[in-house]
């Protein structure tokens, strides 16, 4: 039984014993620069200037070059993490946690923008979002969508403010914030009514214990998956929770570069896990910020190597370096194809950790809750469409690179034999998954090799 939180300005804050700590020592890494990733989870700081300016492209470009530099700095501070986190609640204004209706929250908005406290683009992105989060949730059908429209969006605009006034800096390493405002119950509780559980399937379930065996061996585990939306972290968490919490809570997602300065999301990202890197498909977006992005991920690579060594680290990635599309002619959707040499870094940096690690494919599919923009954008700041829809998740065996590559004839047709293998397992599951929610044959639509069911019934 799944309990939407009625009261998220409460509910998050709460004093909690943060998730298992990660153990770390010395380790070096080879050159990341051909690391892809999620292109849109990783975030850096809107910097306070944009607090008294108005919706101007230039003004965008100059915060996006500041943000992305902050990535590659040392912050050096006198407080800790969880101080620091203690200090921006004590100074942080309660403008929109004071609303108790639609009409003030909105109000809050415009009186905020008015003053001069809120940029007028991200006010008009705040709009936005709470029409269409509202529109998704009185789609659900749910009795207390209205009470659930307000207390999630409350909580969501107050996030978005409180780093309008004291932007928050993600370091290559990001620990997920659990006290004192819990971001990752934040995320959770706002896509939940999102997802239709009724028409939401979940793959190999059986799969997943023997992940959460092996991480108990002190084994690193590494999921393989495609990546189609900025809630993908808090479908899988969703998808899992009744039967891997812990999977949930302590999995570790390579996070891209897309949204780093994009207010809307940077909250939802606080609350994860995240190795934060540069994608290769916006390596060369900004010519002057390339050497600093390569820096930036060699110094990210090196953060994960760290990780590894201690080991009993679950770590997602999507080696397409991107979010699936829809086919522009036929508008079918499919996991877009994986970057071998991405994958092939990432094997040889489990390899080389001395616990041991291993692979696995996941299938994800999710795209209909807030599906990208058609084409990938260079400019930051996406129309976000949001609805409400099943969803699926699904994991295969092991996939040890030793037995794919066993025939080749070099180290080249054995890194792309062994990224098309993966792939074509992903695409195999996905295309399970699509079965049993758009096709509706639900779990009916079990293979010999993917077995559907709804943990959470």
């Amino acid at each position: 039984m799944f309990i939407l939180s009625g009261s998220p300005s409460t509910t998050f804050f709460r004093p909690r014993v943060s998730s298992s700590s990660l153990s770390s020592s010395s380790s070096s890494s080879s050159s990341s620069s051909s690391l892809s990733s999620s292109s849109r989870l990783c975030l850096v700081s809107v910097r306070s200037s944009a607090r008294k300016s108005s919706a101007c492209p230039c003004l965008f470009y100059s915060l996006k070059v500041s943000a992305m530099a902050e990535l590659v700095k040392d912050t050096e501070s006198s407080l800790s993490p969880i101080q620091n986190a203690q200090r921006r609640e004590t100074n942080h204004s309660r403008t929109f946690l004071n609303t108790t209706t639609e009409e003030e929250l909105l109000s809050a908005i415009r009186k905020e923008t008015e003053a001069g406290r809120l940029p007028s683009n991200v006010a008009w992105g705040m709009e936005e979002l709470y029409q269409n989060y509202k529109n998704a949730i009185l789609q659900s059908g749910n009795p207390k969508a209205d009470e659930i429209v307000l207390s999630n969006m409350t909580a969501v605009l107050d996030r978005v403010f409180l780093d309008i006034e004291d932007p928050f800096v993600f370091s290559p390493y990001h620990k997920a914030m659990r006290e004192p405002f819990d971001y990752y119950m934040f995320g959770q509780n706002y896509i939940r009514p999102l997802v239709d559980f009724r028409n939401s399937y979940v793959g190999n379930i059986s799969v997943f214990k023997d992940i959460e065996e092996k991480l108990q061996q002190g084994h690193n585990i590494f999921l393989i998956s495609n990546h189609q939306t900025e809630a993908d972290p808090a479908v899988i968490a969703l998808l899992l929770e009744t039967t891997n919490s812990y999977l949930s809570e302590n999995m570790t997602y390579i996070a891209g570069d897309r949204v780093v300065t994009d207010p809307l999301c940077k909250p939802f990202s606080m609350g994860r896990n995240l190795i934060c890197v540069y994608s290769k498909k916006h390596m060369n977006d900004v010519p002057e910020l390339t050497e600093m992005k390569r820096k930036a991920n060699t110094r990210s690579l090196k953060e994960m190597a760290l990780l590894l060594r201690g080991g009993s680290q679950i770590v997602w990635i999507a080696p397409s370096g991107g979010r699936d599309r829809p086919d522009p002619v036929t508008g079918e959707w499919y996991p877009a194809p994986f970057d071998a040499s991405s994958l092939d870094n990432l094997r040889r940096l489990a390899e080389h950790s001395a616990a041991p690690g291993h692979i696995y494919p996941l299938a994800l599919l999710c795209h209909n809750i807030m599906p990208p923009p058609l084409q990938v954008e260079k400019e930051i700041g996406e129309k976000r469409m949001i609805s409400f829809h099943g969803t699926g998740l699904s994991v295969a065996p092991e996939i040890t690179f030793s037995d794919i590559s066993a025939s080749c004839q070099n180290p080249e047709e054995a890194r792309e034999t062994y990224t098309q293998a993966l792939y074509k397992i992903v695409t195999e599951q996905y295309n399970v998954l699509k079965s049993a929610i758009h096709c509706k044959q639900g779990l009916k639509a079990s293979t010999p090799n993917v077995s559907l069911s709804q943990p959470w019934n």
